[in-house]
């Protein structure tokens, strides 16, 4: 069985890039870089912090002093794994991704569906 083509990525043509003004230097700010780096350090801070490690990362979002992400964790590992209890935490971080935060929004079972 051959593998599938990965699909071809057309080239934007929204106003997001348009958005972006050039940095001192003259280059676009990069904004995903700055993502994967709030993500990982989001992750690593609530990881030595509960003793836990995290699944995923739901939501971030920069604000005004830094990032904002709901990270899902597993609290208790159960028997089938659709009963284990998860949680997700809204982690807040500062500019320089420090750990400012964090909260604890809501437990439910890794295999509960939102009502929405």
């Amino acid at each position: 069985m051959a593998a599938a083509e990965p699909a071809k990525r057309r080239p934007s043509t929204g106003s997001g890039a348009a958005r972006r003004r050039p940095t001192a230097d003259g280059k676009a700010p990069s904004r995903s870089g700055g993502t994967a780096r709030a993500i990982r350090s989001a992750v690593e801070q609530l990881n030595m912090l509960l003793g836990r490690a995290p699944e995923s990362v739901s939501a971030i979002k920069p604000t005004d002093g830094g990032w904002e992400a709901d990270v899902e964790v597993l609290e208790l590992e159960r028997i089938p794994e659709t009963t284990s209890v998860m949680a997700t935490y809204r982690v807040t971080l500062d500019k320089e991704g420090d750990l400012v935060a964090y909260e604890r929004k809501r437990r439910y079972t890794r295999g509960q569906i939102d009502r929405r």
